[in-house]
């Protein structure tokens, strides 16, 4: 089991150290080791292409220039022009084939990445959405994973490819140039004291940058998923404002970012031209000297400039290599999250159900990660039998909804114990522990695709007729077939272009279509208008026969029929019998019940 904290490190964690964080992408790099070691060949092809230009043009100024008779020279210029053409068409193949190659494998690794990170988030459980934001996690499934792909599809290439440059043209400088390179590796030396200093604030810095940036994402995610409410508010102006000073903060830290990167570009590539400029004027008074020949001097000039170059863009790479650590740090951090609720190394098989699975809890106590100091449940002992209708009622917080979450081991208890046909929940497998349960929630879900593939959602392999079926069973089968297409209808986002009784409607079919020995129904029929609930409340009680069901109930009509009703307060089970005797002893259930049904205590009882 994970310490409770995952989530919460998450946004706690200090910056990246160093471009070392990178080191995190491995496991997602070495399945294509035989791609990477060919995109490497091409790269040091391309490179050696352009460190072969200085020396063509060498034997072009020295050979076919400075040769004695015109026709010689003549015949020179060709040969070493196209020896010229040769090396530069071997740059152009070279080149495009590294792009490929590097190209594929960024995108490759990103979807990897981005697959492998959202897979294990949303086997996350609840109380990981406790303390992360869902918009930070979205940011760092784009934001972020787009900064890898940036790197890992073209810096990191380029990066290499000018490395190798970089390295080939001051080994040529120095064998060519010992003298003067010497001195002027000295003075090199002294610039990366500076780049360091730099390079550690722009790596605070980036970190900083992307953390201000989910912060905006994680508000947009969260208003516009509850645009009706803010709407209905008039708070959209406010609403803008909060985004809008959420991204000028995120703003102000890239443009202290990008202040500081300018700054480090600036200084390595002027102290590094500098530093060349120094030696390359030693050079030209060495060729008038007489000492070296004028294809030297040329050869030498054209080195340099391939070395400022390569070190001007290994400066804007190593910029990039460190956004992108933050960014891999933060997915690193996402997919090192542990849930605490997670399968035991040997999973116990459940008994089969026969005519609905057997519930018992046990003296079950249990706080919210969140509220570690009010307990939820606490001497909490029930046990249902296969086939027995129970309902859960009490006042808003009694615990009637942490019942659910523990069965269906959302979250683990502290203390006692939970069984589901006499097997430990926490003993057998997730999967196979939620296979047997069916919810039917308060709020409704409905995905964004057709009526047909959010009933199926129940069960993936079934049948249209079995979909339609269900449907009927939960009366929406003549709501769906009057939507414009059908059961093809698109439902819109969240089930926007549906009522909310036509969503809980889907919501039941879903469940009928699940067709499991235990129900869960939280307030199934909380949307319903009069008529339909009257036609639900019938299919709820065709649905129950043969299995277990268990229900949490605000609107006490709904569970007049129920075999027990368990009252709860604060946690604890305070009273159990059918509706007429808990009213006719008084107490919790009746006067609810009064109130429910605008009755005196003894008028209830016979409601």
């Amino acid at each position: 089991m994970a310490d409770p904290e995952s989530a919460a490190r998450i946004a706690a964690r200090p910056a990246a150290q160093s471009p070392r964080s990178l080191s995190g992408l491995l496991p997602f790099v070495r399945p294509y080791r035989g791609r990477i070691a060919l995109a490497v060949v091409f790269l040091v092809l391309a490179a050696a292409s352009t460190l072969a230009m200085p020396l063509a043009l060498k034997a072009l100024i020295d050979q076919g220039l400075v040769a004695a008779e015109p026709g010689e020279r003549l015949m020179a210029l060709r040969e070493y022009f196209v020896l010229l053409f040769g090396v530069g068409l071997a740059l152009g193949v070279f080149s495009a084939a590294r792009f490929y190659m590097v190209s594929w494998l960024g995108e490759r690794i990103t979807a990897d990445l981005r697959n492998a990170v959202y897979a294990h988030v949303v086997q996350q459980s609840p109380e990981f959405f406790e303390t992360t934001r869902t918009g930070e996690v979205v940011s760092r499934l784009t934001t972020d994973t787009t900064l890898v792909q940036t790197v890992v599809g073209s810096s990191l290439s380029m990066g290499l490819r000018n490395t190798v440059m970089g390295i080939g043209a001051l080994l040529a400088l120095v064998i060519t140039n010992p003298a003067v390179m010497a001195q002027v590796l000295g003075i090199l030396v002294l610039v990366v004291l500076p780049a360091l200093y730099f390079g550690r604030r722009v790596r605070k810095l980036s970190r900083a940058s992307q953390d201000r940036v989910a912060d905006s994402s994680a508000i947009a995610a969260e208003v516009l998923g509850e645009i009706p409410v803010v709407q209905g508010y008039v708070q959209e102006r406010r609403e803008a404002e909060r985004f809008s000073a959420s991204t000028e903060d995120a703003f102000r830290t890239a443009r202290k970012r990008t202040l500081v990167r300018s700054l480090l570009v600036a200084f390595v590539i002027t102290a590094t031209f500098g530093a060349l400029l120094w030696g390359l004027y030693q050079g030209t008074e060495a060729v008038l000297a007489g000492r070296i020949s004028a294809g030297h001097l040329g050869q030498t000039v054209m080195f340099t400039i391939i070395f400022v170059g390569a070190v001007a863009v290994l400066s804007e790479v190593y910029g990039d290599l460190l956004r992108a650590a933050g960014a891999t740090e933060r997915l690193m951090e996402l997919l090192s999250a542990r849930s605490p609720v997670d399968d035991p190394p040997s999973p116990l098989p459940l008994p089969p159900a026969q005519g609905g699975s057997a519930v018992a809890f046990e003296q079950v106590q249990f706080h919210y990660p969140s509220r570690p100091r009010q307990a939820a449940l606490e001497g909490f002992d029930l046990v249902v039998r296969p086939g027995e209708t129970v309902a859960l009622v009490g006042p808003s917080g009694a615990g009637k909804s942490t019942v659910f979450q523990l069965l269906m081991r959302f979250y683990d208890v502290n203390a006692g114990q939970v069984r589901l046909d006499g097997v430990p929940v926490q003993a057998t497998s997730l999967a196979a522990l939620r296979s047997r349960i069916g919810i039917v929630p308060q709020d409704s879900t409905v995905f964004s695709t057709s009526a047909l593939e959010n009933i199926r959602y129940g069960r993936p392999e079934a049948s249209d007729a079995e979909v339609h079926a269900a449907a009927k069973a939960a009366f929406a089968h003549d709501f769906i077939v009057a939507l414009p297409e059908g059961y093809a209808t698109f439902l819109g986002e969240r089930g926007v272009r549906l009522s909310g009784g036509q969503r809980q409607r889907i919501s039941i079919a879903r469940a009928m279509l699940k067709n499991p020995p235990l129900l869960l129904l939280d307030e199934a029929t909380s949307a319903l208008d009069a008529e339909s609930e009257r036609m639900v409340q019938a299919a709820l009680e065709a649905a129950m026969k043969d299995r277990t069901t268990l229900v949490i109930a605000h609107r006490l009509s709904t569970v007049l029929s129920a075999d027990r009703i368990v009252v709860l307060d604060a946690g604890r089970i305070v009273d159990i019998g059918r509706h007429d005797e808990l009213v006719a002893r008084g107490g919790l259930y009746s006067r609810l019940a009064a109130m429910q049904f605008d009755l005196d205590p003894a008028q209830a009882a016979h409601a």
